[in-house]
C-alpha cells in the first residue's frame, strides 16, 4: 500500500500532470465565457434577425402543441423540435475552436520566433568559435616537423 502511495505522489508531483489540471481548469472558464458570448450576446441578436428573443426560441418547431386543462395547467408536454438550441451548439462550437485555432497559431509563431532566435544565437556562437581558432597560431602536422628535421639534418652533413 506504502509502494503504491509512493507512486501516486510521484504521478502527481509530475509537472505535466499539474500543467494538464490547470489546462482543464482554464478551459472549463474559457467555456462559460464563450457561452456566455454565444447565450448572452451574439444569440438575442441572431433571434432578433429571425423573429424571437433569441435563437433557441426562434427556431424551434413545435410538432405537438401542449394539452392544457380546463383550469390551464399542462396534462401533457408540448413536443418541440429545437432547431435553436442545435445551432446554438454548433454556434458555440465554431466560436470555441476558432479561438483555439488563433492561440494554437500565436503561439506556434512565438515559438517558430524563438527557435529563429536560438538558431541564430547558435550560428553567431559557430562562427565566433572559428573565427578565435583561426585567430591561433597553426600547430604544425606531423610531416611538417619530418621535413623540417630531415632539412635541419641535411644541413648538419
Amino acid at each position: 500500500m506504502k509502494k503504491m502511495f509512493v507512486e501516486f505522489k510521484t504521478f502527481i508531483s509530475k509537472g505535466n500532470v499539474l500543467d494538464m489540471a490547470i489546462g482543464v481548469i482554464i478551459a472549463t472558464a474559457f467555456g462559460k465565457i464563450t457561452t456566455a458570448l454565444v447565450n448572452d450576446v451574439l444569440m438575442p441578436l441572431i433571434g432578433a434577425i429571425f423573429g424571437g428573443s433569441s435563437l433557441t426560441d426562434a427556431l424551434n418547431i413545435t410538432l405537438k402543441p401542449a394539452v392544457l386543462d380546463a383550469e390551464g395547467n399542462v396534462v401533457t408536454e408540448a413536443s418541440v423540435l429545437g432547431l435553436g438550441i442545435f445551432l446554438n451548439a454548433i454556434i458555440d462550437f465554431i466560436i470555441v475552436a476558432f479561438i483555439c485555432f488563433l492561440i494554437v497559431k500565436a503561439f506556434n509563431k512565438a515559438r517558430e520566433k524563438a527557435e529563429a532566435k536560438k538558431k541564430a544565437e547558435a550560428e553567431a556562437e559557430a562562427k565566433k568559435k572559428a573565427e578565435e581558432e583561426a585567430k591561433k597560431p597553426k600547430e604544425p602536422t606531423a610531416e611538417e616537423l619530418l621535413k623540417e628535421i630531415r632539412d635541419l639534418l641535411k644541413a648538419k652533413k
